[in-house]
This record gives structure tokens, C-alpha cells and sequence, in this order.
């Protein structure tokens, strides 16, 4: 470059913008390259034989340069290198691509045993289109395969565990109120004998989510619709059992929430058709009738229990059953709301907006 100076015009060197130019030429750089990748790297020309070989494919395979460079790539160690995906590969799939990326194969290698190996092969050519080389890396997966192997299989015996644990309890469960049950049966006390047989149907309220969970391919939701008919036909059958001929009907949406919602509003029904069972049906009549209803909507629920009876009393005294539902209902975010005439009861829950639309027991 030239540039004016006192003295008179002087030409400037100015460095190389060309990083490599203190290479010799390019083959020298190549060979650089090859040599100082990690992962085991081969060089084949048109014929398939080995131009050059990097060090971690000699380390790798336990072979030395004469016993690889300028011979075909399946005589390799003795033949361990004709490997049928392997010829697909070089001989098929690469002419057609150019590229070819993450293709596996498995085999028994001497000196190393059985390897999965990731093979990326690419074909490149000189400046004039000419003289094509292929690069074939190599990877080797076997200690990754064997790690998702053993992930998987820890997988499966959590899932299979999961799939046990509400088994192991919905049967614990029954053993519990069967006991309850039994002993209900026996006691001389018709007050004790009342709360036996609460607590019977309030066990059998948990029992009933554990067995949906057991049928249920999700572990975290339950569909509301078949859950509230299996609680519903246990406490009818606890009820009939108990000489009380009461009917217990469902009308449920499709829709699911969480298991801990589902235990929650399976003890709100618990919970509310025992007291309709306390104070609804005093009048002597033989039977009587108690509707459960479930509506959702993407913004939130509804659940109501209706009963038939003789409706509300004038002054309504908090009972145990009342608390339980008031505290399951703030910890579901729900409203609590009673509503009663002379020909029955309906107590809703509302978690969220949702229209009006419930059916009360008929």
C-alpha cells in the first residue's frame, strides 16, 4: 500500500487477512484437521479405500496406519468393517444426498466388543468438482444407549410401582371399612353405631378415587362422570345394606381434575348425602331420592346434591358434616350455596364461572 510522507511516498506491508496462509497448502491443513479430531474420522475416495484416518480412529480400534491407509474400508480389521448398513450408507444413500447424519448400526468389534456406533458420512469435492472424498465420523453410543436403556427400564419399574400404590391402598381401604362395618353391626350404642357408619362411608369416599386411579391411564386426573357413579353405587349399596332405601342418582359431565380435587369433592358427596340421610327423609316415608350432578367448563365446576325430603328447617345447626364440607370447599377455592323449599334440599359447590344448569332431584 502506498502513503505519503514527509520524504516522499513509502509502500506499507499489511498482515494476511487469510488465517491459514502460513500453511503450506491445503492438504497439509487437512491432514491437521484429521489428525487432531476427537472422534474416530475416516477419509475415503471414489473407491472406498482410506485416504487418511484420524489418531482416535487407530486408538479406538486398536489398528495401525499400514494396516489401514490405501486399503478398501471393509477389509478393515479384518473384515469387522462389512457391515451391510454400512455399504447402504456409502453406497446408496450417499451418492443420492451428499449428507447423511446419526446412522446407527451394532456390532461385535475385536478387541472392544459389541458397539453402537453413530455414523455421519459427507461427500465433498475439490474446486473443479472433481476427485470426490468421503468424510465418515464415527461416534460411539454404546455407554449412551446403555444409560437410556437403563433409564427406560427405570421408568417403567416407577410407572409399574405408581400403577401398584392405588391398589395397595383401595384394598387397605376396604379392610378398613369392612371393619367399620362389621363393627357398626355390633355395637349396642345407636349414636356409636351412627358414626361407625359415617366413617364407613367416608372411607369408602378415598377408596373410590384409589380405584379409579387404578383403571385410569392418567395417575394425576380423574374423569368425574365414571367416579361419581362408583362412589354414588357404594354408598347406595352401604345404604340399602343399612335398611335405608334411599336412591342415589348421578348426572355427571365429562371432565376431570386432579386426583386431591377428586378426593375433596368425593367427601363433599360423602358428607351431604349423610345428612340428607340424618334430616331429609324424618317424615316415615319408605324411600327417598338424592341427585348428584357435576357440570364443567373451561372456566370452572359445578356440584350440586339435591335431595327430595322434607327440606330445610328453620334454624339450621352446624353439624360436623357441614364443617367438613365448608373446609373441603375452601380448600377447592369453592363457593358453598343452600338453597331448600318444602319439597327438599340442594347444596351447591361452584369452583369458578359457570352457568346455571343443574338438575334438582325430582
Amino acid at each position: 500500500m502506498w502513503s505519503d510522507t514527509p520524504s516522499g511516498r513509502a509502500v506499507t506491508a499489511i498482515p494476511s487477512t487469510n488465517p491459514f496462509a502460513g500453511i503450506q497448502d491445503g492438504h497439509t491443513l487437512a491432514e491437521a484437521i484429521v489428525d487432531t479430531i476427537r472422534e474416530p474420522l475416516l477419509v475415503l475416495d471414489k473407491s472406498l479405500r482410506v485416504v487418511a484416518a484420524s489418531r482416535s480412529f487407530y486408538r479406538t480400534f486398536g489398528l495401525e496406519p499400514h494396516e489401514v491407509e490405501h486399503r478398501p474400508v471393509y477389509d478393515l480389521g479384518g473384515g469387522q468393517w462389512n457391515i451391510p448398513e454400512l455399504r447402504v450408507l456409502l453406497e446408496t444413500i450417499l451418492p443420492q444426498q451428499t449428507v447423511m447424519e446419526a446412522y446407527e448400526v451394532e456390532r461385535e468389534f475385536s478387541g472392544i466388543g459389541r458397539r453402537s456406533m453413530l455414523l455421519n458420512g459427507r461427500t465433498v469435492f475439490d474446486a473443479g468438482g472433481a476427485r470426490p472424498l468421503i468424510l465418515l465420523a464415527i461416534e460411539d453410543v454404546t455407554e449412551r444407549r446403555a444409560v437410556e436403556r437403563k433409564l427406560a427400564e427405570l421408568a417403567e419399574e416407577k410407572e409399574t410401582l405408581l400403577m401398584e400404590v392405588p391398589h395397595r391402598v383401595s384394598n387397605s381401604l376396604q379392610i378398613i371399612a369392612s371393619i367399620l362395618s362389621l363393627k357398626a353391626q355390633t355395637v349396642q350404642s345407636e349414636e356409636i353405631r351412627q358414626h361407625l357408619q359415617d366413617a364407613h362411608r367416608r372411607v369408602l369416599s378415598v377408596a373410590t378415587v384409589q380405584r379409579q386411579l387404578q383403571i385410569s391411564k392418567n395417575l394425576e386426573r380423574i374423569e368425574m362422570g365414571p367416579y361419581l357413579s362408583r362412589l354414588c353405587e357404594a354408598l347406595a349399596a352401604s345404604m340399602i345394606a343399612e335398611g335405608r332405601p334411599v336412591t342415589l342418582e348421578v348426572k355427571a359431565q365429562d371432565g376431570t381434575v386432579s386426583s386431591n380435587e377428586a378426593v375433596s369433592i368425593g367427601l363433599i358427596v360423602t358428607e351431604l348425602a349423610i345428612n340428607a340421610l340424618k334430616h331429609a327423609f324424618v317424615d316415615g316415608r319408605a324411600g327417598g331420592m338424592i341427585a348428584v350432578g357435576y357440570e364443567a367448563s373451561p372456566s370452572g365446576w359445578r356440584l350440586a346434591v339435591s335431595d327430595d325430603g322434607v327440606g330445610l328447617p328453620d334454624k339450621v345447626s352446624p353439624g360436623l358434616g357441614t364443617s367438613i364440607v365448608e373446609a373441603l370447599a375452601r380448600q377447592l377455592e369453592a363457593r358453598v350455596e343452600i338453597s331448600g323449599t318444602s319439597h327438599g334440599t340442594t347444596v351447591s359447590i361452584t369452583h369458578g364461572t359457570i352457568a346455571a344448569g343443574l338438575p334438582a332431584a325430582a
